[in-house]
């Protein structure tokens, strides 16, 4: 006889799948031991840079039970924003979770879908969505759940499918059946840490925020460090390096996801159109696009610096 921590398991994992998820994975909520010291070690370096946020809720970040009242299980859930096409090769380069719609946007309505569903089949059910946006530790929770591992990246990994896609959450408070973490399977292996052009990966599993490309084209406001001139290897927004180069990410397969296919001009663009774009232009291609967060002012400062 089916329980109803099994059924309400079953019921959970199936309507992701429907909503379009590439997995779902489910752990038990409460304080991440492991990770504390990590987290504290990572600040204490200063690898946040001007992130500043990071350095806020620390509480909370370990523990999602600060963040949802009662809360028994932690529904962590991947998607896939592999494009089955990228930018011309003679171009400034562009992240990949960026080339469609803002995912904050796209993951939200999907995890508010999945909420519904619960509360209509299972009944009175609290719990709260998050999308990178709030203090959680997606990754770690990811991990626990089974859904792959941290590599040395810092990225989660998964052996079938590689790192590009986007960890979400929801926080629930009604007990489940729990997932069991994987094993690592990054071995011997450094392609991250050898391609990485401003040495960010500092040691295997540890990256310094502050040395990261993503950093400094979206998070840093100010004048780009003089030191990095030449190391960014054409990144106008964001960096995939330490993905392109890993080799589990033969394993990508092309989304299904339409809100993340790229504008057209996007994927063709010269060096030359990136550095005579117009607001106009910026607007029409990054129309919803997470590159909208540097505004046209912070994306002309990283393709000048480029230049």
């Amino acid at each position: 006889m089916i329980n109803n921590k099994e059924k309400y398991t079953n019921l959970i994992k199936t309507e992701a799948k429907r909503l379009g998820f590439l997995s779902c994975g489910i752990s038990k909520s409460g304080f991440l031991e492991e990770e504390a010291p990590r987290l504290e070690n990572w600040l204490n370096n200063q690898m946040q840079g001007q992130m500043s946020y990071m350095e806020n809720n620390f509480d909370k970040r370990l523990n999602p039970n600060l963040l949802v009242d009662d809360a028994k299980s932690v529904v962590s859930l991947l998607l896939n924003y592999y494009p089955s096409e990228i930018q011309n090769e003679e171009s400034y380069k562009i992240s990949k979770y960026a080339y469609g719609q803002d995912y904050h946007f796209v993951i939200k309505e999907k995890l508010k879908e999945l909420l519904h569903t619960i509360q209509i089949e299972i009944g009175e059910v609290s719990g709260r969505a998050f999308v990178d946006s709030a203090p959680v530790l997606d990754k770690a929770w990811a991990a626990k759940s089974g859904l792959g591992w941290i590599g040395k990246n810092s990225n989660l990994l998964t052996q079938k499918v590689g790192s590009f896609y986007f960890i979400a959450e929801l926080i629930i408070d009604i007990e489940l059946d729990y997932d069991h973490a994987t094993t690592d399977h990054c071995g011997t292996c450094t392609a991250c840490i050898d391609a990485c052009p401003t040495e960010a990966i500092v040691a295997p599993y540890i990256v310094d925020g502050s040395k990261c490309i993503s950093y400094f084209t979206i998070e840093l406001k100010e004048n780009l460090p003089i030191e990095m001139k030449g190391k960014f290897d054409d990144w106008a927004f964001g960096c995939d390096i330490c993905q392109d180069v890993c080799p589990w990410n033969k394993f990508s397969k092309p989304h299904n996801e339409p809100l993340f296919n790229p504008n057209a001009e996007l994927l063709s663009f010269s060096k030359k159109d990136w550095q005579e774009i117009t607001e106009d232009t910026f607007k029409k291609v990054f129309k919803n696009s997470a590159v909208k967060r540097t505004k046209l002012e912070g994306f002309t400062r990283n393709i000048t610096f480029l230049k």
